[in-house]
């Protein structure tokens, strides 16, 4: 899944962002060149049996920075996921561990898949034949590379790589450090799962806490009765939403992949999650607008918005209809180098991702220690 040239390269615009704050440092090119770099890339694919046939995977596990080990960053199941978007991730990990003095370089994985289409033992299959194919080539251990969940995966997907590297790695004591994520039977840390979502919650509290920098953009200190609204109600939307309700924000509209829902008065983010599982979509909300495009919701009245869903959702196209004052970055490279500039030049505030969802790795981090131990 190549990016055409018509397409944006995540990867050139996470070093974009680079070069725009390296221009302040005195460190010689050759050196920020080398910090930029994907270090390791391994492209590789593999057979699964389905029914009386077989299908090919694409898979990619990248290795951005060996400044540190291991290596830290998750691993997406989506059809979407190229190597050019695997890679831009990597980068961020390592600038985001960086960021909260975590000490891992950074990695990502992707596999070229919808989780949806596969039965969960066809899941299992290609997860523990993913992680096979990474021990061959050392691509995973407690010391070397040490993945986590990301879009598309979660805590069932991690115990199936911990037992297949334990499988495989029979008698070594800290062979549960090889993946973080766990569920907690499988000596995973509590808070891990919601993590993400408190920290963006926790970052978001802290940069309306400002009063001087609030006042710059139209708004005053605090985040009682601060509009907010939030892509993605996955994992890290979820979870944002519910911690940024508890801090007295007032959650005004949700997007999701089938439509938006918006309603000036508040939404309860349970009863909107219950009413989801139950018809299987978010639209048709008691007391809510419904826009069936997803897209529209983010351009509806609020303070805040929480993109938490996928990288390039707020572009050029569509910057100048944002009506929030503050974009809390809760996905990775949810907007682009060039709408961030305008959004700025508009007298917005954006919290950038690499700083707002680091509460994940934060705490895989104390779950790696415990495995360590």
């Amino acid at each position: 899944m190549a990016n055409t040239a018509n397409e944006t390269s995540f990867f050139q615009d996470v070093c974009k962002n680079f070069d725009s704050a390296a221009q302040f440092t005195n460190h010689p090119e050759g050196l920020l060149a080398q910090i930029k770099a994907c270090n390791s890339v391994y492209r590789f694919q593999f057979p699964i049996r389905r029914g009386n046939g077989f299908e090919v995977i694409d898979a990619w596990r990248v290795e951005h920075s060996h400044h540190m080990s291991p290596t830290k960053g998750g691993i997406r199941y989506s059809e979407m996921v190229n190597e050019d978007e695997v890679m831009a991730l990597a980068a961020l990990m390592t600038y985001k561990c960086a960021i909260v003095n975590v000490p891992f370089g950074g990695a990502k994985g992707g596999i070229c898949i919808n989780p949806k289409n596969y039965t969960v033992a066809e899941l299992e299959t290609i997860t523990r034949r993913y992680t096979t194919e990474l021990i061959k080539k050392n691509f995973i251990g407690p010391g070397i590379d040490v993945p986590a969940p990301d879009y598309g995966s979660g805590e069932r997907e991690m115990s199936w790589i911990a037992d297949t590297y334990m499988t495989m790695n029979p008698g070594q004591l800290d062979a549960l450090g090889c993946v973080t994520g766990k569920p907690i039977a499988l000596h995973g840390i509590r808070g891990r799962k919601e993590a993400t979502g408190r920290g963006v919650a926790y970052a978001v509290r802290e940069c309306v806490s400002f009063a001087e920098d609030m006042a710059k953009v139209g708004l005053t200190a605090g985040l009682e009765g601060k509009r907010v609204i939030v892509q993605g109600l996955g994992n890290v939307g979820y979870h944002s939403a519910k911690f940024l309700a508890e801090f007295g924000a007032t959650i005004v509209g949700i997007c999701e992949f089938e439509g938006a829902i918006y309603n000036a008065n508040g939404l309860n983010i349970d009863e909107v999650f219950a009413h989801r599982k139950n018809t299987g979509s978010i639209l048709d909300f008691a007391g809510a607008t419904s826009f069936k495009n997803s897209m529209e919701g983010l351009e509806q009245d609020c303070d805040i918005l929480v993109p938490a869903a996928l990288e390039n959702q707020i572009t050029e196209a569509n910057i100048r209809n944002i009506k929030a004052k503050i974009i809390a970055e809760g996905a990775n490279g949810p907007t682009t180098p060039e709408a961030e500039e305008i959004f700025t030049e508009m007298g917005g505030m954006i919290i950038p991702d690499m700083y707002c969802n680091a509460g994940g790795v934060t705490v895989s981090y104390f779950e790696w220690l415990k495995n360590l131990s």
